[in-house]
């Protein structure tokens, strides 16, 4: 599994979908979306349905092959 970090910058939290979107996982925010609501997203070790769930530091996302740490 590759693994990465993802920093918040001026901000408390990212939303589920833009860190997709950000860390160039998708290709957009409407497949973003749909892979949320599919159930390929594992937050903090449990499926994630909701497309803009707030992502705090120490949050694990797991995606497609990829680890995201949220520092």
């Amino acid at each position: 599994m590759q693994e990465k970090e993802f920093t918040l910058v001026n901000q408390e939290y990212i939303q589920l979908n833009n860190l997709l979107k950000v860390l160039d996982l998708v290709n957009s925010g409407g497949e973003a979306k749909i892979r949320i609501q599919n159930g390929e997203i594992v937050v903090n070790g449990e499926t994630e349905l909701r497309v803009r769930n707030k992502l705090y530091p120490g949050f694990i996302v797991e995606f497609d092959g990829t680890k995201i740490t949220v520092l």
